[in-house]
């Protein structure tokens, strides 16, 4: 199995400040790989969750700001760069159905500037990071990479689009790309609008209900550090060079059940109640995702280990530091 090794390699991370991102960030770093974390630029000069990471990761990593929308910060960015992960994206499936242009702008902008930038740079590798939302509702399972793309979304159609200008930057000009296609990460940090913190925040936070959208859609819950491995995995694989590759546990839970399993593993019991403004509009909802991962292992040696019992447990440990769980509104509409 032909790889090209990390370690180092002059790596740049884009979208470092978010919930995957900073992980990654220390993920490669303990491969030997020599880090820049491209940001997003803010007022506030915030890293985002970077900021949360443990010094002896911070103190040998280079961090960059700019925004993903601007070609000219992308190429200035990228130039020196041997591989790039691409994370940078806006990922609020909600905020999508009220501003659809800045999705466009950032999800498919964004992913072209580095695309173009990685080619007239001649990157050795560039991974773009794709969403199982891609799929829409699953028409069989488990899900693999021949299933239709269906835009049940304007977030989903982004990133359906945004993948397709990667493939078409590799045929038509050869970019050694690779689509990674991660299923419902989860785990520490995550964004509030995902529904784990949304159940964990409300529960620890001493809610009397728990307030929730669909209870029967169903998801493929992979924790954060098996994404990780996954998308290193897969950035080091030749076999996966111009492909879109799942990856995801393989199993599914409804979010009904997930809530009530959350529940049993945080020691507290409450009411569900479905509230008509946290569902997606009819039509938009994705029903069912479960993820057929076997083309992750045979080209990249990938498989999940943290199992969904490890993986909520380690995150209720990391909600139960009070100073984690003030960050998340009491409430969070998803």
């Amino acid at each position: 199995m032909p790889v090209l090794r990390l370690d180092g390699k002059q790596v740049i991370v884009t979208g470092a400040d978010g919930f995957i991102g900073s992980h990654l960030v220390e993920a490669l770093v303990a491969t030997g790989a020599t880090v820049t974390a491209f940001c997003y630029y803010n007022s506030f000069d915030s890293r985002g969750w970077l900021d949360e990471s443990p010094s002896e990761v911070t103190d040998e990593v280079r961090v960059v700001m700019g925004d993903v929308r601007d070609p000219h910060a992308v190429r200035d960015a990228l130039a020196g760069f041997d591989v790039a992960f691409h994370l940078a994206a806006l990922i609020g499936i909600p905020f999508s159905y009220q501003a659809p242009d800045s999705y466009l702008e950032t999800n498919v902008k964004g992913t072209l500037n580095i695309l173009r930038a990685a080619h007239d740079l001649c990157l050795e590798r560039v991974l773009v990071t794709s969403t199982s939302e891609v799929y829409g509702t699953a028409r069989y399972v488990p899900i693999d990479e021949a299933h239709p793309r269906q835009g049940q979304s304007p977030y989903s159609a982004s990133k359906i689009a945004a993948d397709s200008m990667a493939e078409a930057f590799h045929r038509s000009f050869a970019l050694p790309v690779v689509i990674a296609r991660p299923f419902n990460t989860y785990g520490p940090r995550q964004s509030a609008r995902a529904v784990i913190p949304t159940i964990v925040s409300q529960l620890l936070q001493g809610a009397e209900q728990l307030r929730l959208g669909s209870l029967a859609a169903t998801r493929d819950l992979t924790f954060v550090s098996d994404t990780c491995e996954g998308l290193i995995a897969l950035a080091s694989a030749d076999g996966a060079v111009g492909r879109d590759v799942n990856l995801g546990t393989g199993n599914e839970i409804s979010i009904g059940d997930l809530a009530r399993l959350v529940m049993e593993l945080a020691g507290r019991s409450v009411p569900i109640v479905v509230e008509d403004s946290r569902l997606r509009p009819d039509g938009s909802e994705v029903e069912r995702l479960v993820s057929d991962n076997s083309l992750a292992r045979e080209i990249a040696g990938w498989s999940p280990r943290v199992s969904l019992h490890e993986g909520l447990e380690r995150t209720l440990e990391w909600f139960g530091d009070q100073r984690n769980l003030e960050r998340y509104r009491l409430g969070y509409t998803i």
